[in-house]
């Protein structure tokens, strides 16, 4: 790369938070919705719909004109949906929540992320909301934060799950355990796939989650066949158990933290027993430019998740996995021609089985 494409990429880098906000801001404004039940309309009536001034109206749609978003007539004075138009609304509805997700809990977290960085914690959630802790334990206080969170992680496991289960084997019977279950959905979707004569799930997560967890067994009819243990990962993880689901837990820390987690598993598990772990991950080649896990996940997990953590490459999670004695049986990536295009997250599956 020479040194003015270098620093044309750079330019790339200084546009993205307007471009993004940009963007984001016209749908919030309704001018999308508006453009779809009135197109043709002109900025002055796209404004006054959006309780704003025609001038900011233009001004927020020229990025979406020049990335052909949205159609101009300039001699009309008036815009319609272009490419906006002919993407489902439900599609739409899946990238806005990704995009609130990054506006609520990162955007502004991120401007203290060297902060954070230096510091291990994540300093933009104490200095915008008083917040110690991680984005976890924030949720449960701050209801935008919990909005904007709890919405896409519940799309995100409703659409992975599915994928996860038909992929991974749990033989009728079972004692399972969903480690850092939340408040039993991943326990709900277990049954749901792998229901069979005698199998039963725990959810093992906070002791906070348990009232929600039972209620939504119960809601389920499900309270004889599932349960919940509170407790803390670090502190002992539940045992006698033949197979332990580990999902969307393991990207959130360090080495030190994922190897104890690991090592607390395989004291878990009944010898021959399985762990099946979801994680997304980096690509073997990391300059691959069709993965956007790199893009994304170092600086939301640093500066507005946790204070640490991040993904890993496939090869290193089985590595870890050896070193902690287990038996890695079968890894699986989920092929990006599956995944919609807007949806950042590449996962894999890692299933692995204790030897002795």
């Amino acid at each position: 790369m020479t040194p003015d494409a270098t620093l044309a990429r750079l330019r790339e880098y200084m546009v993205g938070p307007s471009r993004f906000m940009s963007l984001l801001s016209a749908f919030e404004l309704g001018l999308i919705d508006t453009l779809r039940a009135q197109p043709g309309s002109s900025a002055a009536q796209l404004a006054e719909q959006a309780g704003t001034k025609p001038d900011a109206v233009e001004q927020l749609l020229f990025l979406l004109v020049k990335e052909g978003f949205v159609a101009h007539d300039e001699e009309a004075g008036t815009y319609t949906l272009d490419a906006l138009g002919d993407v489902p609304v439900a599609d739409l509805d899946r990238a806005l929540a990704y995009m609130n997700l990054i506006k609520v809990t990162a955007l502004r977290q991120l401007f203290y992320l060297t902060e954070s960085a230096r510091t291990g914690t994540v300093v933009g959630l104490k200095e915008l909301y008083g917040a110690e802790g991680t984005l976890y334990d924030a949720v449960a206080d701050h209801q935008d934060l919990n909005d904007s969170w709890l919405k896409l992680m519940n799309n995100v496991t409703a659409n992975i799950d599915p994928w996860f289960f038909d992929n991974i084997d749990i033989p009728a019977g079972s004692r399972v355990l969903d480690v850092a279950g939340n408040t039993g959905l991943g326990a709900i979707h277990t049954y749901r796939h792998k229901a069979s004569e005698g199998l039963t799930v725990t959810t093992f997560d906070l002791p906070d989650k348990e009232e929600r967890a039972l209620a939504n067994f119960r809601a389920e009819g499900l309270e004889e066949q599932l349960s919940f243990i509170g407790g803390n990962v670090f502190d002992e993880i539940p045992q006698g158990y033949d197979v332990v689901l580990v999902k969307h837990f393991l990207d959130m820390f360090d080495k030190d933290d994922v190897v104890r987690i690991l090592q607390g598993v395989h004291k878990s598990l009944t010898v021959g027993g399985t762990v099946n772990i979801l994680v997304p991950v980096y690509p073997e080649d990391i300059k691959d430019t069709d993965n956007y896990n790199v893009d994304f996940f170092p600086a939301f997990f640093i500066g507005a998740t946790m204070g640490q953590g991040g993904p890993q490459k496939l090869s290193v999670y089985e590595r870890w996995l050896r070193e902690c004695g287990f038996e890695v049986t079968r890894t699986l990536t989920k092929d990006p021609s599956e995944i919609p295009p807007d949806v950042i997250p590449v996962q894999a599956i890692l299933t692995a089985r204790k030897t002795a």
